[in-house]
């Protein structure tokens, strides 16, 4: 196991992004979005048969011709007069029936990203993924931002449209980041980097539903751009919002009177006053959620 380099780019002092999946996959979509929108090429990528089986195998005339694993891709661009590393993961290694990373494989991995930021000088990394909030749908979503020092994290809470994490009412001054999104903080702060985790805010009635936040994503991605100087066409996302919404809708209008009435709540109430949905209603959900949405796509109807 070991980076294979696919080429060797001249880079100094990069910041780095590093992200996996996660959930509403808000991090790796704001992630991914802007790698896409500053052009980063692909340099590297971490070797994967000691982290991960393989998805599926591929098959010719009878013959197996190959195997394919989930990708853990480094890219690489200048912006705005200084240079950006990305790293995407497709899949975070889990260990028995975990869903995030956990153990001797999620750790091995987080080093290696490190060990390729550390090799072209980078000394700041940032990650992004989700928190799980007492908010509307239709509310703008915050990020909460966690770092591994008070200087960035004093500059990320200067930024429009964030909130520390440990100012969040209800958690008592403090919380946990699950998987590799959170756990490279604490790898790169014992190597003496900075380091900081952005994460979109997705209501709790919302979070296990199979799509991408988009909402999120953009709000992720506003601060991200910013920090890093550089320009973003929100096209996309917005489209995507607009889709997600109308999911979003077909959900909310199938839900049983009690629960819409305590989510319509949140539009008025400040978080320190909301009610969280109880955990049937959370299980309701997650129960009809995909049977909502074949109601939902037919002919383009919403589900009565």
């Amino acid at each position: 196991m070991g980076i294979r380099y696919l080429k060797e780019p001249k880079l100094e002092n990069p910041e780095v992004v590093a992200c996996w999946p996660g959930i509403g996959n808000i991090g790796t979509l704001a992630v991914d979005t802007l790698r896409a929108q500053i052009g980063a090429e692909a340099f590297a990528e971490i070797e994967p048969w000691d982290l991960f089986y393989p998805r599926k195998l591929a098959i010719r005339a009878g013959v197996v011709t190959r195997m394919e694993f989930p990708s853990s891709r480094f890219h690489a661009r200048s912006v705005a007069g200084r240079d950006v590393m990305i790293f995407l993961g497709e899949e975070q290694p889990a260990e028995a029936d975990r869903m995030y990373a956990h153990g001797r494989k999620a750790e091995e991995m987080g080093n290696l990203v490190l060990d390729v930021a550390q090799r072209f000088g980078c000394r700041r990394i940032y990650t992004s993924g989700a928190a799980v909030s007492l908010i509307h749908h239709e509310a703008r979503p915050r990020v909460w931002v966690v770092a591994t020092s008070e200087g960035l994290l004093k500059n990320l809470r200067r930024q429009e449209n964030t909130v520390l994490m440990s100012e969040i009412e209800g958690i008592g001054g403090s919380g946990s980041i699950t998987g590799l999104n959170g756990l490279l903080l604490g790898l790169a702060r014992r190597r003496g980097m900075e380091a900081a985790c952005l994460m979109g805010e997705i209501p709790d009635y919302l979070s296990g539903v199979p799509f991408p936040y988009a909402r999120a994503s953009k709000s992720v991605l506003e601060v991200l751009s910013r920090v890093l100087g550089a320009e973003m066409d929100y096209g996309t996302l917005n489209a995507m919002i607009a889709q997600v919404d109308g999911f979003v809708e077909t959900i909310y209008e199938n839900l049983p009177s009690p629960m819409k009435e305590r989510i319509e709540q949140r539009k008025l109430e400040r978080p320190s006053k909301q009610e969280p949905i109880t955990e049937d209603d959370a299980k309701w959900i997650k129960e009809h959620v995909d049977e909502l949405f074949r109601k939902g796509d037919k002919g383009g109807e919403r589900a009565a």
